[in-house]
């Protein structure tokens, strides 16, 4: 065919230096096609479809986050062991807060802070008034922190309604008993007789108004305060009151407390009501 001989003797009468030519033409051509497609690239900020760098960036930042995921997850994994290390163990053996000898009597140095019975059975806990009313209106144990703050409850320990101090399970943890009228009666006499006793047991801050105690006997009687009958809570800062094992009535029972003065007074509470507990040593 003509055209393809014509073709092939003109490709065939090209003299090298033609050719040497052409290749510098074309390489030159090439790269000002690539500065110019660059050019385009790198100032296009506005493309709708995104350009060659924001998709490079967008990559790095993927990658970065990645990165930043995979670190978080290595900060849980490290974490694992101490949450299952922060779970709270029962603490019917939380009694074990040291003691005070005052005459012939051990006792311990805080008030009772358990939330299960001797035998390992739970105490309930009554935060609401509807449960704490239920509660005493049906003879069944319950506790509570003053204002149902653990917090409070650091310092003053628990409060307890006379059936929980009364309950057969036993609440006094193993190696511990329940002072009854008596005992209390011993302590008042050791320290002097009910007059002057209260000053003698009472610790030597949190009081209100600067009725702080002296503690000579070291039994840090605290102004735990209590919990009436329909839930409400009282005098935190200005009395302490705690349970006796002695029941009066049917419907009370005999306690005593430390308040303003520097006596250590006896009386008789309807048992729904919420109160300290000071155990002594078996």
């Amino acid at each position: 065919m003509p055209g393809k001989e014509n073709n092939k003797t003109f490709t065939g009468n090209l003299k090298q230096s033609d050719m040497e030519k052409a290749k510098t033409i074309i390489t030159i051509s090439s790269v000002f096609m690539l500065l110019f497609s660059y050019g385009n690239i790198s100032g296009n900020i506005d493309h709708s479809d995104g350009s060659i760098s924001d998709q490079e960036s967008s990559k790095s930042v993927q990658t970065k986050t990645k990165s930043a995921q995979t670190g978080s997850k290595t900060t849980q994994t490290k974490s694992k062991p101490v949450q299952k290390s922060s779970k709270t163990a029962p603490d019917n053996k939380n009694i074990d807060v040291g003691t005070v000898r005052i005459g012939t009597q051990t006792w311990a140095l805080a008030n009772l802070n358990v939330i299960t019975f001797r035998n390992g059975d739970s105490i309930p806990e009554a935060r609401t008034n509807k449960e704490w009313v239920a509660a005493g209106e049906s003879g069944k144990s319950a506790w509570c922190y003053y204002k149902n703050d653990p917090a409070i409850g650091l310092i003053y320990g628990k409060l307890y309604n006379w059936y929980a101090v009364n309950d057969p399970r036993g609440l006094a943890p193993v190696g511990w008993t329940l002072p009854n009228d008596a005992d209390w009666a011993k302590l008042i006499n050791y320290s002097g007789g009910q007059g002057v006793a209260g000053s003698k047991i009472k610790s030597t801050s949190r009081w209100n108004d600067g009725n702080d105690g002296t503690n000579e006997t070291g039994f840090m009687g605290f102004p735990g305060g209590y919990r009436v009958e329909n839930g409400t809570f009282l005098n935190i800062g200005s009395i302490g009151i705690w349970w006796s094992s002695s029941e009066n009535n049917a419907l009370s029972a005999v306690d005593h407390y430390l308040a303003q003065s520097n006596s250590l007074g006896r009386s008789s509470s309807p048992k729904q009501r919420g109160e300290s507990v000071r155990c002594l040593r078996d």
